[in-house]
Protein backbone atom coordinates (compact mmCIF):
# COMPACT_ATOMS: atom_id res chain seq x y z
CA UNK A 1 0.00 0.00 0.00
CA UNK A 2 1.10 2.99 -0.65
CA UNK A 3 1.84 6.17 1.93
CA UNK A 4 1.64 9.49 0.94
CA UNK A 5 4.46 11.37 3.12
CA UNK A 6 3.41 14.70 3.60
CA UNK A 7 0.13 13.35 5.04
CA UNK A 8 -1.84 13.62 7.89
CA UNK A 9 -5.12 12.55 8.87
CA UNK A 10 -6.92 12.72 11.92
CA UNK A 11 -9.37 10.33 12.84
CA UNK A 12 -11.60 9.64 15.89
CA UNK A 13 -16.17 9.12 16.46
CA UNK A 14 -18.17 11.84 16.50
CA UNK A 15 -17.55 14.67 19.22
CA UNK A 16 -13.62 13.38 20.06
CA UNK A 17 -12.80 17.28 18.58
CA UNK A 18 -10.31 16.78 15.30
CA UNK A 19 -12.48 19.50 13.77
CA UNK A 20 -11.73 22.21 16.60
CA UNK A 21 -7.58 20.27 16.55
CA UNK A 22 -7.77 21.04 12.95
CA UNK A 23 -8.48 24.68 13.24
CA UNK A 24 -5.83 25.19 16.00
CA UNK A 25 -2.89 23.45 14.14
CA UNK A 26 -4.15 25.30 11.35
CA UNK A 27 -4.00 28.89 13.21
CA UNK A 28 -0.01 27.55 14.60
CA UNK A 29 0.97 26.84 11.28
CA UNK A 30 -0.27 30.38 10.11
CA UNK A 31 1.42 32.07 12.47
CA UNK A 32 4.78 30.89 11.43
CA UNK A 33 6.84 32.81 9.90
CA UNK A 34 9.88 30.84 8.87
CA UNK A 35 10.50 29.29 5.48
CA UNK A 36 11.63 26.34 7.10
CA UNK A 37 7.89 25.57 8.29
CA UNK A 38 5.99 23.85 5.17
CA UNK A 39 2.63 25.14 3.75
CA UNK A 40 -0.34 23.29 5.83
CA UNK A 41 -3.64 23.07 3.81
CA UNK A 42 -6.51 22.04 5.42
CA UNK A 43 -9.10 19.67 4.68
CA UNK A 44 -11.96 17.36 4.94
CA UNK A 45 -14.35 14.47 4.14
CA UNK A 46 -16.31 14.51 3.16
CA UNK A 47 -15.47 17.38 0.97
CA UNK A 48 -16.99 20.56 0.34
CA UNK A 49 -17.00 19.20 -3.88
CA UNK A 50 -20.24 18.16 -5.52
CA UNK A 51 -20.23 14.28 -4.66
CA UNK A 52 -19.58 15.62 -0.67
CA UNK A 53 -21.92 18.13 -0.58
CA UNK A 54 -24.40 14.86 -1.60
CA UNK A 55 -23.19 13.39 1.14
CA UNK A 56 -23.48 15.83 3.77
CA UNK A 57 -27.12 15.94 2.81
CA UNK A 58 -27.99 12.69 3.24
CA UNK A 59 -25.90 12.71 6.96
CA UNK A 60 -27.97 15.46 7.94
CA UNK A 61 -31.13 13.76 6.88
CA UNK A 62 -32.22 15.78 4.13
CA UNK A 63 -32.19 13.25 1.65
CA UNK A 64 -32.28 9.30 2.59
CA UNK A 65 -29.84 7.02 0.16
CA UNK A 66 -28.99 3.67 1.04
CA UNK A 67 -26.45 2.65 2.92
CA UNK A 68 -24.16 1.15 0.42
CA UNK A 69 -25.16 4.36 -2.09
CA UNK A 70 -23.38 6.21 0.50
CA UNK A 71 -20.53 3.99 0.93
CA UNK A 72 -19.89 4.74 -2.97
CA UNK A 73 -20.15 8.28 -3.14
CA UNK A 74 -18.09 8.60 -0.18
CA UNK A 75 -15.37 6.17 -2.14
CA UNK A 76 -16.09 8.16 -5.36
CA UNK A 77 -15.81 11.79 -3.07
CA UNK A 78 -12.18 10.33 -1.84
CA UNK A 79 -11.05 9.39 -5.74
CA UNK A 80 -11.74 13.40 -6.30
CA UNK A 81 -10.19 14.51 -3.45
CA UNK A 82 -7.18 12.95 -4.07
CA UNK A 83 -6.31 12.57 -7.69
CA UNK A 84 -7.92 16.40 -9.35
CA UNK A 85 -5.87 19.24 -9.77
CA UNK A 86 -4.68 20.82 -6.24
CA UNK A 87 -5.98 17.66 -5.12
CA UNK A 88 -4.61 15.82 -1.48
CA UNK A 89 -1.73 14.10 -4.24
CA UNK A 90 -0.42 17.41 -6.16
CA UNK A 91 -0.30 19.29 -2.82
CA UNK A 92 1.65 16.82 -1.15
CA UNK A 93 3.93 16.16 -4.18
CA UNK A 94 4.82 20.10 -4.37
CA UNK A 95 5.47 19.96 -0.77
CA UNK A 96 2.47 20.84 1.35
CA UNK A 97 1.61 19.64 4.06
CA UNK A 98 -2.02 18.39 4.03
CA UNK A 99 -3.81 17.64 6.95
CA UNK A 100 -7.71 16.26 7.03
CA UNK A 101 -10.46 15.22 9.10
CA UNK A 102 -11.06 11.84 8.55
CA UNK A 103 -10.29 9.82 5.56
CA UNK A 104 -10.16 6.06 4.87
CA UNK A 105 -10.59 4.78 8.12
CA UNK A 106 -13.93 6.73 8.61
CA UNK A 107 -15.72 4.55 5.90
CA UNK A 108 -14.01 1.44 7.28
CA UNK A 109 -15.04 2.07 10.42
CA UNK A 110 -18.77 3.91 9.58
CA UNK A 111 -19.64 2.29 6.31
CA UNK A 112 -18.04 -1.13 7.57
CA UNK A 113 -20.96 -1.01 10.47
CA UNK A 114 -23.96 0.60 8.08
CA UNK A 115 -23.59 -1.81 5.32
CA UNK A 116 -21.01 -4.64 6.24
CA UNK A 117 -17.03 -4.85 5.86
CA UNK A 118 -16.39 -6.10 2.23
CA UNK A 119 -18.23 -2.86 0.24
CA UNK A 120 -16.15 -0.34 1.75
CA UNK A 121 -13.10 -2.61 2.10
CA UNK A 122 -13.38 -3.05 -1.32
CA UNK A 123 -14.08 0.62 -2.59
CA UNK A 124 -10.39 1.80 -0.84
CA UNK A 125 -8.55 -0.83 -0.94
CA UNK A 126 -6.41 0.96 -3.43
CA UNK A 127 -6.37 4.37 -1.94
CA UNK A 128 -2.77 5.78 -0.81
CA UNK A 129 -2.89 5.81 3.14
CA UNK A 130 -1.31 8.90 5.25
CA UNK A 131 2.12 8.56 6.52
CA UNK A 132 0.81 9.52 10.01
CA UNK A 133 -2.98 9.04 11.05
CA UNK A 134 -4.05 10.49 14.92
CA UNK A 135 -7.08 9.15 16.77
CA UNK A 136 -8.49 11.01 18.90
CA UNK A 137 -9.78 8.92 21.87
CA UNK A 138 -12.51 9.59 23.69
CA UNK A 139 -15.48 7.67 26.51
CA UNK A 140 -18.64 7.76 24.18
CA UNK A 141 -20.47 9.22 27.43
CA UNK A 142 -18.71 12.02 27.41
CA UNK A 143 -18.52 12.52 23.73
CA UNK A 144 -22.04 12.74 23.81
CA UNK A 145 -22.18 15.30 26.41
CA UNK A 146 -20.38 17.27 24.16
CA UNK A 147 -22.81 16.28 21.29
CA UNK A 148 -25.62 17.94 23.26
CA UNK A 149 -24.60 21.53 22.60
CA UNK A 150 -24.64 21.32 18.73
CA UNK A 151 -27.72 22.59 17.07
CA UNK A 152 -28.21 19.90 15.20
CA UNK A 153 -26.71 15.55 14.78
CA UNK A 154 -26.19 14.19 12.07
CA UNK A 155 -27.92 10.63 11.56
CA UNK A 156 -24.84 8.74 13.00
CA UNK A 157 -24.85 10.68 16.24
CA UNK A 158 -26.48 7.91 18.40
CA UNK A 159 -25.28 7.06 21.61
CA UNK A 160 -25.18 3.28 21.14
CA UNK A 161 -24.12 3.27 17.60
CA UNK A 162 -20.99 6.02 18.90
CA UNK A 163 -19.83 3.29 21.17
CA UNK A 164 -19.53 0.59 18.39
CA UNK A 165 -17.76 3.28 15.98
CA UNK A 166 -15.57 3.36 19.42
CA UNK A 167 -14.80 0.05 19.32
CA UNK A 168 -15.02 -0.39 15.40
CA UNK A 169 -11.65 1.97 15.51
CA UNK A 170 -9.59 0.66 17.77
CA UNK A 171 -10.03 -2.67 15.85
CA UNK A 172 -8.94 -1.53 13.08
CA UNK A 173 -5.98 0.69 13.85
CA UNK A 174 -3.69 -2.23 14.15
CA UNK A 175 -4.33 -3.25 10.78
CA UNK A 176 -2.98 0.89 9.66
CA UNK A 177 0.29 0.07 11.36
CA UNK A 178 1.20 -3.18 9.73
CA UNK A 179 0.34 -1.26 6.51
CA UNK A 180 3.31 0.96 7.34
CA UNK A 181 1.52 4.29 9.16
CA UNK A 182 2.45 5.92 11.77
CA UNK A 183 -0.36 6.29 14.32
CA UNK A 184 -0.58 8.08 17.25
CA UNK A 185 -3.06 7.97 20.24
CA UNK A 186 -4.60 11.02 21.56
CA UNK A 187 -6.46 11.32 24.79
CA UNK A 188 -9.34 13.44 23.22
CA UNK A 189 -10.69 14.06 26.60
CA UNK A 190 -8.09 16.29 28.01
CA UNK A 191 -8.90 20.49 27.45
CA UNK A 192 -8.60 22.03 23.92
CA UNK A 193 -5.56 23.70 24.94
CA UNK A 194 -3.58 20.42 26.38
CA UNK A 195 -4.75 18.59 22.73
CA UNK A 196 -3.45 20.95 20.86
CA UNK A 197 -0.10 20.94 22.31
CA UNK A 198 0.37 17.24 21.92
CA UNK A 199 -1.40 17.23 18.08
CA UNK A 200 1.41 20.22 17.24
CA UNK A 201 3.80 18.41 18.58
CA UNK A 202 3.41 15.10 16.64
CA UNK A 203 2.80 17.11 13.84
CA UNK A 204 6.09 19.07 13.53
CA UNK A 205 8.01 15.91 14.30
CA UNK A 206 6.30 14.33 10.95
Amino acid sequence: MDIIPNFVVFEGADGSGTTTQLELLEGFFHSRHDDKVPRLYRTAEPTSNPIGRLIRQSLRGEIQLDPKTLAYLFAADRNEHLFTPNGIIERCTRGELVVCDRYVLSSLVYQGLTCGEELPATLNAAFPLPALLLYFDIDSELAAKRMEKRPFKDIYEVFEFQMKVRERYQALLPRFVSAGVRVERIDASASATEVAAMVIRLVRRR
